[in-house]
C-alpha cells in the first residue's frame, strides 16, 4: 500500500515569509513576531511586509491602502452572476467561482512572468475577495451588494459592505487582527496548491483559485466552522462540563479546535484572538459564546488527557468566536480566511514565479508482468 505521509517533514522551498517553531509556540513573519504584529500592525502592512521583507513607510502604507480599495470593485456581471446562484450555494463555492470569473475581466490577467504586474493583481484580488465575501452574505439575505469605499481600509471596508453602516472600532480592530493572524503559515498545503500551479507557468487568478479549492476541503480550512458548531451544540456555560463529561471524558469525540499539528505547544495566535474575542464579545453585548469557550477550554486544561498530551486551544478556537461575534453565518468563516490569505498566497506565488515544475515522484506499488486479454476474448 502506497506510503499516505502527506509529504510532512518534506522541504519544497526556500522562504521568506514565515517562519515556525511550534516546540515553542513560535510564528514570525519575515522577521517579526506574530505577537508584534498584531499589536501594532494593519493588515495593510503585513501584506507589504510579506511581498518586501520590510515594513512600510507612510506613504508607502497609504499608496498599498489605496490600491487594494481602489481596486476592490467587481465587475457587475460577475454579482449578476452570483445573484443566479442558489441562496444555499457553499459560500466557498460562490467565491471560488467568482474569483476565477474575475480572471476574464483582467486586462493583464495572462501575463504570467512580470512580478510587479502580479504584485497589482493581487492587490487587485485582496480587494475584490472582500467585496466578493460582503456581496453574498447581502445576495444570500435577499440584500442588494453594497459597493467599497475608496477611504477604508480592508477591514473597515468589509463591515461597511455587509451592514452599509460605519464601522464600529472595536470589530474593525478585532477583524484586523484576525486578519493579521492568518495572513500566512508556511507551507501549508493551500500555499502549495497555490505554488504547484505557479510552477507550470499559469497565472495569478488560477493560482489563487487552486488555494481556495485546498482551503474549502475540511481537512484544512474548516476547523473552526466545526468549533461553532460545538459551541452552538452545547449552547450554554451550565451545559459545558455535562457535556465533556459525555462526549470528551468517554472518548467519544474530540474537542474541535484544540491541539494543533504544528504547535505542539501553545499556538501563539489562540491567546491573540482570546483578548479581541473577549472585548468584542464584551463591547457587543454577546458574552455567551465567549464564556462557553473559556469554560470548555479550562475544563480541558483541567483534564489529565489534555494534560499529559500539552493540548492547548488553537487558532480556530478563539477565531469562530469572533468571527460569529460579529455575526457572521458559520458558512461564511473559510471565505474570512480566504479574505486574509490572499496575502500570503499571492507572496508564494510571486515567490515561485520564474521557478521550476514542482513534480515530485511516486511510489509504484502496484503489480507488474502482467498480460492484456482482448475485450471479445475476456
Amino acid at each position: 500500500m502506497a506510503d499516505n505521509g502527506g509529504l510532512e517533514g518534506v522541504v519544497v522551498a526556500d522562504i521568506d515569509t514565515s517562519y515556525i517553531d511550534g516546540s515553542i509556540g513560535k510564528l514570525i513573519y519575515s522577521g517579526y513576531t506574530i505577537e508584534d504584529l498584531a499589536e501594532n500592525a494593519s493588515f495593510e502592512e503585513v501584506i507589504f511586509l510579506l511581498f518586501n521583507t520590510r515594513p512600510p513607510e507612510r506613504g508607502e502604507y497609504e499608496e498599498l491602502r489605496s490600491r487594494i480599495a481602489e481596486n476592490a470593485v467587481i465587475p457587475a456581471d460577475v454579482i449578476e452572476m452570483m445573484r443566479s446562484l442558489p441562496r444555499d450555494t457553499a459560500a466557498m463555492a460562490v467565491l471560488r467561482t467568482a474569483v476565477s470569473m474575475l480572471s476574464a475581466y483582467d486586462a493583464d490577467g495572462e501575463n504570467l512572468s512580470d512580478k510587479e504586474r502580479a504584485k497589482a493583481k493581487a492587490f487587485r484580488l485582496t480587494g475584490q475577495i472582500t467585496t466578493i465575501c460582503a456581496a453574498w452574505i447581502r445576495i444570500a439575505g435577499g440584500l442588494e451588494p453594497i459597493a467599497p469605499r475608496r477611504d477604508l481600509s480592508v477591514a473597515e471596508n468589509f463591515l461597511y459592505m455587509t451592514s452599509g453602516a460605519d464601522p464600529d472600532p472595536t470589530a474593525c480592530a478585532a477583524l484586523n487582527v484576525y486578519l493579521v493572524l492568518l495572513a500566512e503559515h508556511g507551507m501549508n498545503a493551500s500555499t502549495f496548491a497555490s505554488r504547484v500551479v505557479t510552477a507550470t507557468g499559469s497565472d495569478m487568478h488560477s493560482a489563487i483559485v487552486a488555494g481556495i479549492a485546498a482551503l474549502k476541503g475540511p481537512s484544512h480550512g474548516g476547523a473552526n466552522s466545526e468549533a461553532m458548531k460545538m459551541f452552538l451544540e452545547i449552547g450554554a456555560v451550565d451545559n459545558v462540563v455535562p457535556w465533556f463529561e459525555k462526549h470528551i471524558k468517554t472518548g467519544e469525540r474530540r474537542i474541535m479546535g484544540i491541539g494543533h499539528r504544528v504547535y505542539k505547544s501553545n499556538d501563539p495566535r489562540a491567546g491573540i484572538l482570546k483578548r479581541h474575542s473577549k472585548a468584542l464579545a464584551e463591547s457587543s453585548g454577546k458574552r455567551k459564546w465567549y464564556d462557553i469557550a473559556v469554560k470548555l477550554a479550562d475544563t480541558a486544561r483541567a483534564d489529565d488527557y489534555f494534560i499529559k498530551r500539552n493540548l492547548y486551544p488553537n487558532v480556530d478556537y478563539y477565531s469562530a468566536i469572533l468571527l460569529y461575534t460579529l455575526d457572521l453565518e458559520i458558512d461564511m468563516f473559510t471565505p474570512l480566511f480566504v479574505m486574509s490569505r490572499i496575502a500570503g498566497w499571492s507572496a508564494h506565488v510571486i515567490g515561485q514565479m520564474g521557478g521550476r515544475l514542482i513534480r515530485p515522484k511516486a511510489n509504484y506499488v502496484g503489480p507488474q508482468g502482467l498480460h492484456w486479454v482482448p475485450l471479445d476474448k475476456r
